[in-house]
């Protein structure tokens, strides 16, 4: 009797086991891989480098400490903050980086767009980024609420190439100064929730980022706005956050680099498609190497190694460190020190005025 209720509990944890797998959603799949191949997790760039898309968001206020700490152990040498905010707010964060870490932090002044067209609007958002560019700021960080949420003196959507903001834009080319600009999202927010969807993971478990296919405009007339606003101010130097969404078509991004020799891009955030076309990646890597810059976007340290792995290996079928983002593998590029030298810290050097040349090597 005994061995026959033995067996039945065994067969029945069988099948509650067997059941468990079958219910296992794609969210909790996330198997490890049984491949050995060689390769190592690369911990510290090869490198010094400028990340050009950086957040403290907090800098005015905040201990610098422990982020010095981590940039020292990742081989970071200079972290350009984007939300060095404007006025008072941009002269404190100044104030608290350049008084305890003198050259490690370059600031990005910020524009509130919202109720542009107002009287005076203009004339007073382009004094004061004189103003902030005076007090210290190398450059204007644009957010992607231009074009997605900011809206105008009479409450209708602000496109980013609304002819009342090109004072803006032309005051920094008079001021020598670069242009960060986040535009829109990935177009997969905007394309339908469904098993074709590349981004379903993160649409499911983050549903706020989904949006309509005119929410607020097209995702094709967004981007569309963003280049002609490059188009019309050929003297103002502009670097496009996230290779402009198309760094899953580098065959798009060439022809618009090709038309647009004022946008540079950086590839923050999207590493993950660039590991997974190693070999394409590489070869726009070379060819437009004077036009690519480092830049992270998030500041979370952990998460660097993925990006030196990709950039400075040959590493097979290693993992990305959100699956949320990418569920497939990354291949590292195998970059030459000559092209990595460039997208680590040259072309940044030669972009975002104020930096020290002397902390990195020829």
């Amino acid at each position: 009797m005994k061995i026959r209720i033995t067996v039945f509990l065994l067969i029945s944890l069988l099948i509650s086991n067997t059941s468990i797998a079958q219910d296992l959603t794609f969210e909790a799949y996330n198997p490890k891989s049984t491949l050995v191949v060689p390769g190592k997790i690369v911990k510290r760039a090869k490198f010094p480098f400028i990340d050009v898309h950086g957040h403290q968001f907090r800098m005015a206020t905040q201990d610098l400490k422990p982020v010095i700490t981590a940039m020292d152990t990742l081989n970071l040498q200079v972290m350009v903050n984007l939300s060095g905010g404007t006025g008072e707010n941009l002269v404190k964060a100044l104030a608290n980086a350049n008084t305890n870490y003198p050259g490690r932090f370059m600031v990005f002044c910020n524009i509130d767009f919202e109720g542009a067209g107002a009287d005076e609007w203009i004339e007073e958002k382009v004094k004061q980024l004189e103003v902030d560019v005076k007090a210290g700021a190398v450059g204007l960080k644009v957010y992607k609420s231009l074009g997605l949420r900011n809206t105008d003196s009479e409450g209708k959507r602000l496109a980013i190439d609304d002819a009342r903001l090109d004072p803006i834009w032309a005051k920094c080319g008079e001021l020598g100064i670069p242009v960060l600009i986040h535009s829109a999202d990935p177009k997969s927010f905007w394309d339908d929730f469904d098993g074709d969807n590349e981004r379903w993971l993160e649409l499911k478990t983050r549903p706020n980022r989904k949006r309509g296919a005119n929410n607020p405009a097209p995702w094709e007339q967004i981007i569309q706005e963003q280049h002609n606003m490059f188009k019309k101010h050929k003297n103002t130097t502009f670097i496009n956050a996230h290779m402009g969404w198309f760094a899953n078509d580098l065959g798009k991004l060439a022809e618009l680099l090709d038309e647009m020799p004022n946008m540079n891009v950086g590839i923050g955030a999207i590493i993950a498609e660039l590991g997974r076309q190693p070999r394409f990646a590489k070869a726009f890597f070379e060819k437009y190497q004077d036009r690519i810059l480092f830049g992270k976007d998030s500041w979370k340290p952990e998460e660097f190694p993925t990006y030196f792995r990709v950039l400075e290996s040959d590493d097979e079928y290693f993992p990305y460190h959100k699956k949320y983002h990418a569920f497939w593998p990354m291949y590292g590029l195998d970059l030459s020190d000559e092209v990595l030298k460039k997208v680590y810290y040259k072309n940044a050097l030669r972009i975002v005025p104020g930096i020290n040349k002397s902390k990195f090597p020829e």
